[in-house]
């Protein structure tokens, strides 16, 4: 049913976790002969996660990440390689060796089990929680505007030589996991699928916006891009998830998603999450001036993240041939860039309240009126930001947009 797995590969447990641990050389000098303990923490669509540690030492700790042969929010009924797991480790191989300091660090690979080991990151915190209980980080925009300038622009054209780029290209070739995302976030929240899970409240607003023709045309374009733009190793899945943060670090985990396509992917990824988040405290947080605050960190942090981004990959253009690559062919190809992340945030943005995988920001609101508040906002953020990309000239353009948005629901005012 799941294809060619490896004879050796069976999914783990907390029983057999310590046995597992101490066959693998590379973590003896962390563990030794310790006791041992684990727990499954994976919270995500796809994998398992385990923490492990010794009993006396939580200090001495890892972090093991296997793949499933099928899709673990629906359930073996969606087989899914899990070959996946080797794209995240290569891709993790490269990020850290282009920017050490904002990617976990990998202990092995483990090609029979298809599992990864990985530094614990256990003083820090999933972004997407901090955000939801508004907490700020003052560094995070200077952090992932490096990481992408420095992983993208270095996995391009730009710096790559002909064969070696085309070589990634196919050694990262990701099917099963990008027609996840064009079916997803490209294809099934503009039409009828039995994979959506937006709530009936906001009904009236989701069938108008997959009845608008115009707006389909732009996500059509938009998913043109994705299929067929090999721009750079893209991580092709940096939300707010797969962020870990504290107020002095940033660390980027979880690209099992990573391919060569538009790095407008990556940096949309992020605007998008964001932008959820400024949608969801219209109703998380209820004092105004509290609200307007943590709301100026928001897209004070968008605006940031691309400033810093294009610093970041101006050494990528002090190195190009400047006689083929002009200064306006380089302005032109940033400017394109912010466009194309506009176009892609928008699109994630629609994905996460009509598609099949929601953000806790705004799914997690347990009130169904703020809820729909809540979503009704993200939505009507998302629709200029695609209609209007082309129009964009600088990146405060898109804050403009989320600033001017106004929730639909409820329908009576």
């Amino acid at each position: 049913m799941f294809g060619d797995l490896s004879p050796h590969y069976r999914p783990l447990t907390v029983e057999t976790i310590p046995a597992y641990v101490r066959s693998r050389a590379e973590l003896r000098p962390i563990f030794g002969d310790d006791e041992i303990e684990a727990v499954e923490v994976g919270d995500g669509n796809l994998n398992l996660v385990f923490k492990v540690w010794v009993k006396s030492d939580p200090n001495r700790t890892v972090v093991l990440k296997q793949a499933l042969p099928y899709v673990r929010l629906v359930g073996e009924s969606w087989p899914l390689p899990p070959d996946r797991a080797r794209i995240e480790a290569q891709a993790l191989e490269i990020e850290y060796r282009l920017c050490p300091q904002h990617t976990v660090k990998v202990f092995f690979y483990d090609a029979q089990m298809y599992l990864t080991a990985m530094v614990n990151l256990n003083q820090h915190i999933i972004m997407r929680k901090g955000l939801i209980d508004g907490i700020t980080y003052p560094l995070f925009a200077e952090h992932i505007g490096t990481f992408m300038a420095r992983t993208l622009g270095h996995t391009s054209d730009l710096v790559l030589d002909y064969r070696t780029k085309k070589l990634e290209v196919a050694r990262f070739i990701n099917p099963e996991l990008c027609k996840i995302t064009e079916d997803l976030v490209f294809t099934e929240p503009y039409r009828r699928a039995d994979g959506n899970r937006y709530h009936a409240e906001i009904e009236p607003q989701v069938l108008a916006l997959q009845a608008d023709e115009e707006l389909r045309e732009h996500v059509a374009l938009m998913k043109e891009k994705f299929m067929t733009q090999a721009q750079a190793l893209v991580h092709g899945d940096l939300h707010t998830g797969s962020i870990m943060v504290n107020q002095q670090e940033t660390i980027v985990i979880d690209p099992e998603f990573a391919f060569y396509g538009p790095m407008g992917f990556d940096i949309g990824a992020v605007i998008a999450n964001l932008f959820l988040s400024y949608a969801s405290h219209e109703v998380r947080t209820q004092d105004p001036e509290k609200r307007a605050a943590f709301r100026r960190y928001l897209t004070n942090s968008v605006i940031q993240l691309w400033q810093v981004f294009v610093r970041e990959f101006q050494p990528v253009w002090d190195q190009v041939d400047h006689i083929n690559m002009p200064k306006g062919y380089q302005q032109h190809y940033m400017l394109r860039l912010l466009q194309d992340a506009a176009g892609f945030a928008a699109c994630k943005m629609m994905r996460r309240v009509i598609g099949l995988a929601g953000v806790a920001d705004i799914r997690g609101i347990e009130d169904v009126h703020e809820r729909s508040v809540a979503a009704s906002l993200a939505l009507n953020i998302a629709v200029p930001l695609i209609k209007q990309r082309e129009s964009f000239t600088q990146i405060e353009h898109l804050v403009e947009v989320a600033a001017a948005a106004r929730p639909t629901y409820p329908w009576n005012g």
